[in-house]
């Protein structure tokens, strides 16, 4: 049911529930129709700082809290990917708001522990439809903004999507030099 992301550094780490419906090419990019389920979510929202920043920032604080940094002093595990909520402007650049996110494990799911940190939400979340385009590297806001245009222009006006934000997810940590995969996912509406 749960996928396993397979990472040489630090073991199996697991993934968010997906499905893949479709695969396309268009316009020289790859995309992907999923399904992704929903679930409980940890959050933290940082606002007033540039994307690369403002992201640095959360993940810390949420790797503390799924590192025991909770009521029960309990290690959970680390799931992928990391999502990074980005909130585009007209022009295409990222307002300095972000919401960063990690799906609750699997275990915890039902009765997830309390945050050390105030300033971590526990959300639930529907499940959802996204489109996703996937590149490597290690990924800066120019990035995800660049991808985030090229799966826009290869998906035209036909499909219906949400364009007040998208997710930018990343799936291996920072001293995984190679082979590292990330993904501009948009909502499907």
């Amino acid at each position: 049911m749960f996928g396993v992301i397979r990472n040489s550094l630090f073991g199996s780490v697991e993934g968010w529930p997906c499905q893949v419906l479709s695969r396309r090419e268009k316009e020289e990019v790859t995309y992907e129709e999923r399904t992704c389920e929903g679930g409980k979510f940890a959050t933290v929202e940082v606002a007033g700082k540039q994307f690369d920043e403002a992201s640095k920032e959360a993940v810390l604080k949420l790797l503390k809290y799924v590192g025991g940094t909770n009521e029960k002093g309990i290690g959970m595990g680390m799931t992928a990917p990391v999502s990074i909520t980005a909130f585009p402007d007209k022009d295409g650049s990222l307002q300095q708001k972000v919401t960063v996110s990690l799906r609750i494990p699997s275990q915890y799911q039902d009765n997830p522990p309390r945050p050390g940190d105030d300033s971590i939400q526990i959300e639930e979340r529907e499940g959802m439809t996204i489109y996703s385009t996937q590149f490597g590297g290690y990924a800066k806001e120019e990035d995800y903004v660049n991808y985030a245009a090229k799966l826009r222009s290869a998906l035209g006006s036909e499909a219906a999507y949400r364009k007040d934000f998208y997710l930018c997810n990343g799936y291996d940590p920072p001293m995984k030099p190679y082979w590292r995969r990330n993904e501009v996912w948009f909502v499907k509406e």
